[in-house]
């Protein structure tokens, strides 16, 4: 009796096709809906990394203004070498980089573009006549 208990035991071990074919199918629909979802995350934190860079390249200039009562005549990228009287330096994260800046008497015109990463090719401009970022968008600084 307990031969028999043993044998029917192990014809029961393991899974069968039909098992193993429904978590395959699980685990391809849970694949098909994580990676887009993924992919939007990593584009929304690419472009949070260029706002941010405007911003803080915002902060830098008016802190230059506030010193020395006028806009700079340029901004330098960092790490580079500039004229502390008369630049100021932007540090940006990594595939961001600094391609505009005018001014006038009394206001300022700042973009960061990305170019490389998940939002190549997208840019976000800071006014501060209007007085912030714009929502980035996917053209090249204008």
């Amino acid at each position: 009796m307990f031969a028999q208990l043993l044998s029917a035991r192990k014809k029961d071990e393991g899974f069968t096709l039909i098992e193993l074919l429904v978590v395959v199918i699980i685990i391809g629909i849970l694949a098909a809906i994580a990676i887009p979802v993924f992919l939007n995350q990593r584009e929304s934190a690419a472009k949070a990394s260029l706002t941010s860079d405007a911003r803080n390249g915002a902060i830098e200039i008016e802190t230059f203004f506030t010193a020395n009562q006028a806009y700079p005549d340029a901004v330098i990228a960092a790490p580079g070498v500039f004229d502390p009287d008369t630049e100021v330096q932007v540090q940006t994260s990594a595939n961001n980089a600094v391609t505009g800046y005018t001014d006038n008497a009394t206001s300022f015109v700042f973009c960061v573009e990305a170019s490389g990463g998940a939002a190549e090719g997208w840019s976000v401009t800071y006014d501060s006549a209007t007085g912030g970022t714009q929502d980035p968008v996917d053209a090249a600084c204008a």
